[in-house]
């Protein structure tokens, strides 16, 4: 497994996640942040 591949991949996720949020409607964002965080993605102490 190449690293700096993975890590490449990852970065291009990320900013192309960044760049959709940004697109969503605050009902959409809220959808998001719930599903999320009923599957412990997001933690508020972040």
């Amino acid at each position: 497994m190449d690293f700096s591949s993975d890590e490449y991949r990852r970065e291009e996720l990320v900013r192309l996640i960044e760049r959709s949020v940004e697109q969503l409607s605050l009902p959409e964002l809220e959808a998001l942040y719930y599903d999320m965080s009923t599957k412990n993605y997001i933690h508020e102490s972040l």
